[in-house]
Protein backbone atom coordinates (compact mmCIF):
# COMPACT_ATOMS: atom_id res chain seq x y z
CA UNK A 1 0.00 0.00 0.00
CA UNK A 2 1.09 3.29 -0.47
CA UNK A 3 0.08 6.02 2.20
CA UNK A 4 1.54 9.43 2.04
CA UNK A 5 0.65 12.55 4.41
CA UNK A 6 1.00 15.82 2.11
CA UNK A 7 1.42 18.99 3.24
CA UNK A 8 -1.45 20.95 1.11
CA UNK A 9 -1.19 24.89 2.56
CA UNK A 10 -3.82 26.50 4.35
CA UNK A 11 -3.83 26.39 7.99
CA UNK A 12 -1.24 23.39 8.58
CA UNK A 13 -3.68 21.33 6.27
CA UNK A 14 -2.71 17.60 5.43
CA UNK A 15 -4.29 15.67 2.31
CA UNK A 16 -3.67 12.07 2.17
CA UNK A 17 -2.55 9.84 -0.75
CA UNK A 18 -4.00 5.76 -0.33
CA UNK A 19 -3.22 3.81 -3.40
CA UNK A 20 -2.42 -0.31 -3.77
CA UNK A 21 1.08 -0.67 -5.20
CA UNK A 22 -0.62 -3.87 -7.53
CA UNK A 23 -3.52 -2.07 -9.12
CA UNK A 24 -2.74 1.63 -8.83
CA UNK A 25 -5.88 2.39 -8.09
CA UNK A 26 -6.26 4.98 -5.27
CA UNK A 27 -7.99 7.19 -3.12
CA UNK A 28 -7.24 11.55 -2.39
CA UNK A 29 -8.52 12.84 0.98
CA UNK A 30 -8.83 15.84 1.26
CA UNK A 31 -7.38 17.63 -1.32
CA UNK A 32 -7.26 20.75 -0.22
CA UNK A 33 -6.55 24.12 -0.20
CA UNK A 34 -3.53 23.64 -2.65
CA UNK A 35 -4.83 20.61 -4.91
CA UNK A 36 -1.88 21.09 -7.33
CA UNK A 37 0.22 19.54 -4.07
CA UNK A 38 -1.47 16.46 -4.03
CA UNK A 39 -0.96 16.30 -7.98
CA UNK A 40 2.80 17.00 -7.70
CA UNK A 41 2.61 14.15 -4.80
CA UNK A 42 0.65 11.57 -7.34
CA UNK A 43 3.23 12.04 -9.91
CA UNK A 44 6.59 11.65 -7.87
CA UNK A 45 4.63 8.04 -6.68
CA UNK A 46 4.24 7.33 -10.15
CA UNK A 47 8.03 7.57 -11.07
CA UNK A 48 8.79 5.00 -7.94
CA UNK A 49 6.05 2.20 -10.23
CA UNK A 50 7.50 0.04 -12.43
CA UNK A 51 4.58 -0.20 -15.36
CA UNK A 52 1.89 1.12 -13.35
CA UNK A 53 0.35 4.68 -13.06
CA UNK A 54 -2.03 6.02 -9.65
CA UNK A 55 -5.87 5.88 -11.10
CA UNK A 56 -7.81 8.08 -8.90
CA UNK A 57 -11.03 6.07 -8.18
CA UNK A 58 -12.00 8.26 -5.43
CA UNK A 59 -11.93 11.77 -3.85
CA UNK A 60 -13.11 11.90 -0.13
CA UNK A 61 -13.53 14.66 2.54
CA UNK A 62 -13.39 14.35 5.66
CA UNK A 63 -15.88 16.93 6.14
CA UNK A 64 -17.20 19.72 4.24
CA UNK A 65 -15.67 22.38 5.47
CA UNK A 66 -13.72 24.65 2.56
CA UNK A 67 -10.12 24.22 3.58
CA UNK A 68 -10.84 20.14 3.00
CA UNK A 69 -13.35 20.28 -0.34
CA UNK A 70 -12.27 22.57 -2.15
CA UNK A 71 -10.10 20.83 -4.29
CA UNK A 72 -12.62 18.65 -5.28
CA UNK A 73 -13.20 21.10 -8.03
CA UNK A 74 -9.46 20.53 -9.03
CA UNK A 75 -9.87 16.26 -9.74
CA UNK A 76 -12.99 17.05 -11.56
CA UNK A 77 -11.29 19.12 -13.88
CA UNK A 78 -7.87 17.39 -14.66
CA UNK A 79 -7.44 14.73 -17.25
CA UNK A 80 -8.20 11.53 -16.81
CA UNK A 81 -10.72 12.17 -13.74
CA UNK A 82 -14.06 11.64 -15.40
CA UNK A 83 -14.46 8.76 -13.89
CA UNK A 84 -13.34 9.46 -10.22
CA UNK A 85 -16.46 8.94 -7.30
CA UNK A 86 -16.79 11.76 -4.93
CA UNK A 87 -17.68 10.28 -1.59
CA UNK A 88 -20.23 12.55 0.34
CA UNK A 89 -19.83 13.13 4.16
CA UNK A 90 -22.00 10.67 5.68
CA UNK A 91 -25.89 12.37 6.05
CA UNK A 92 -25.22 15.03 3.44
CA UNK A 93 -27.28 14.92 0.01
CA UNK A 94 -25.50 16.44 -2.96
CA UNK A 95 -26.13 15.67 -6.65
CA UNK A 96 -24.04 13.43 -8.14
CA UNK A 97 -21.91 11.96 -4.99
CA UNK A 98 -21.97 8.43 -3.61
CA UNK A 99 -24.01 8.14 -0.44
CA UNK A 100 -21.60 6.17 2.48
CA UNK A 101 -23.19 4.80 5.38
CA UNK A 102 -21.54 4.41 8.56
CA UNK A 103 -18.64 1.66 8.66
CA UNK A 104 -19.31 0.99 4.94
CA UNK A 105 -16.21 -0.25 3.48
CA UNK A 106 -15.15 0.56 -0.03
CA UNK A 107 -12.18 -0.75 -1.96
CA UNK A 108 -9.47 0.67 -4.10
CA UNK A 109 -7.89 -2.62 -5.39
CA UNK A 110 -6.65 -4.61 -3.01
CA UNK A 111 -7.42 -1.73 -0.26
CA UNK A 112 -10.24 -1.60 1.75
CA UNK A 113 -11.02 1.66 3.29
CA UNK A 114 -13.39 2.17 6.14
CA UNK A 115 -16.19 5.23 6.33
CA UNK A 116 -16.90 6.10 9.96
CA UNK A 117 -19.31 8.48 10.92
CA UNK A 118 -17.58 11.40 13.93
CA UNK A 119 -20.29 14.38 14.30
CA UNK A 120 -19.39 16.76 16.43
CA UNK A 121 -16.78 19.32 14.66
CA UNK A 122 -19.82 19.14 11.93
CA UNK A 123 -22.54 17.10 11.91
CA UNK A 124 -21.12 15.44 8.17
CA UNK A 125 -17.61 14.67 9.86
CA UNK A 126 -16.05 11.36 8.95
CA UNK A 127 -12.92 9.10 9.55
CA UNK A 128 -11.13 6.82 7.56
CA UNK A 129 -9.49 3.73 8.18
CA UNK A 130 -7.50 1.82 6.47
CA UNK A 131 -5.17 -1.04 8.06
CA UNK A 132 -4.32 0.20 11.22
CA UNK A 133 -4.29 3.65 10.13
CA UNK A 134 -6.93 5.98 10.79
CA UNK A 135 -7.65 9.52 9.30
CA UNK A 136 -9.40 11.50 11.48
CA UNK A 137 -9.99 15.37 9.65
CA UNK A 138 -11.15 17.76 12.36
CA UNK A 139 -12.62 15.16 15.17
CA UNK A 140 -8.96 14.69 16.21
CA UNK A 141 -5.98 15.97 16.17
CA UNK A 142 -2.58 15.09 17.78
CA UNK A 143 -2.80 16.38 21.70
CA UNK A 144 -5.86 18.04 20.86
CA UNK A 145 -9.68 17.95 19.54
CA UNK A 146 -11.79 19.83 16.58
CA UNK A 147 -13.51 22.48 17.25
CA UNK A 148 -17.50 22.71 18.03
CA UNK A 149 -20.07 25.32 17.81
CA UNK A 150 -22.44 24.28 20.73
CA UNK A 151 -22.93 22.30 23.76
CA UNK A 152 -25.03 20.00 21.74
CA UNK A 153 -21.93 19.47 19.14
CA UNK A 154 -19.61 18.99 21.77
CA UNK A 155 -22.10 16.05 23.07
CA UNK A 156 -21.69 14.18 19.88
CA UNK A 157 -18.08 14.92 19.63
CA UNK A 158 -17.61 13.56 22.84
CA UNK A 159 -18.99 9.69 21.47
CA UNK A 160 -17.29 10.20 18.37
CA UNK A 161 -14.16 10.35 20.36
CA UNK A 162 -15.31 7.75 22.84
CA UNK A 163 -15.89 6.25 19.76
CA UNK A 164 -12.36 6.06 18.00
CA UNK A 165 -10.90 5.15 21.68
CA UNK A 166 -11.95 1.87 21.20
CA UNK A 167 -9.94 1.09 17.98
CA UNK A 168 -6.70 -1.11 19.00
CA UNK A 169 -4.09 0.90 20.50
CA UNK A 170 -1.83 0.61 18.07
CA UNK A 171 -3.89 2.44 15.71
CA UNK A 172 -2.22 5.20 13.93
CA UNK A 173 -3.85 8.67 14.11
CA UNK A 174 -3.52 11.02 10.97
CA UNK A 175 -5.10 14.18 11.04
CA UNK A 176 -6.24 17.04 9.04
CA UNK A 177 -3.98 19.55 10.49
CA UNK A 178 -0.30 19.62 11.97
CA UNK A 179 -1.38 20.87 15.41
CA UNK A 180 -0.10 18.69 17.77
CA UNK A 181 3.29 18.32 18.31
CA UNK A 182 4.13 16.04 15.44
CA UNK A 183 2.13 15.24 12.29
CA UNK A 184 0.81 12.14 13.29
CA UNK A 185 0.01 9.85 16.55
CA UNK A 186 -1.42 6.42 17.75
CA UNK A 187 -4.73 5.70 20.08
CA UNK A 188 -2.33 4.86 23.12
CA UNK A 189 -0.55 8.12 22.62
CA UNK A 190 -3.78 9.99 22.61
CA UNK A 191 -5.16 7.99 25.53
CA UNK A 192 -1.74 8.55 27.54
CA UNK A 193 -1.01 12.20 26.08
CA UNK A 194 -4.41 14.22 25.18
CA UNK A 195 -6.57 16.28 27.57
CA UNK A 196 -9.29 15.84 26.05
CA UNK A 197 -9.07 12.05 25.87
CA UNK A 198 -8.43 11.74 29.06
CA UNK A 199 -11.87 13.89 30.32
CA UNK A 200 -13.84 11.06 28.08
CA UNK A 201 -15.60 9.86 30.83
CA UNK A 202 -17.30 12.60 31.84
CA UNK A 203 -18.65 14.89 29.58
CA UNK A 204 -18.85 18.30 32.10
CA UNK A 205 -15.21 17.67 32.66
CA UNK A 206 -14.52 17.91 28.86
CA UNK A 207 -17.08 20.35 28.10
CA UNK A 208 -15.09 22.57 30.61
CA UNK A 209 -12.27 21.99 29.20
CA UNK A 210 -13.76 22.95 25.41
CA UNK A 211 -14.47 26.05 27.06
CA UNK A 212 -11.20 27.09 28.72
CA UNK A 213 -8.77 25.53 26.15
CA UNK A 214 -7.03 29.30 25.67
CA UNK A 215 -6.05 29.43 29.67
CA UNK A 216 -5.54 25.78 30.11
CA UNK A 217 -3.19 25.86 27.12
CA UNK A 218 -1.02 28.82 29.00
CA UNK A 219 -1.46 27.06 32.22
CA UNK A 220 0.14 24.21 31.26
CA UNK A 221 2.65 25.45 28.40
CA UNK A 222 0.41 23.96 25.15
CA UNK A 223 1.07 25.34 22.03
Amino acid sequence: MIFKQIESGGDRNYAYLIACKKTGKAAIIDPSPDAEKVLAAIRDENKKLAGIDINIEYVINTHSHYDHSSGNSYFKNISGSSNVRFINCTGIKEKGRMQIKNSQPISAGEIMLEIISTPGHTPDSICIRTGNKLITGDTLFVGKIGGTYSIEDSKKEFESLKKIMKLPPETEIWPGHNYGVRPHSTVADELAGNPFIARLSDFDSFLWLKQNWASYKIEHGIK
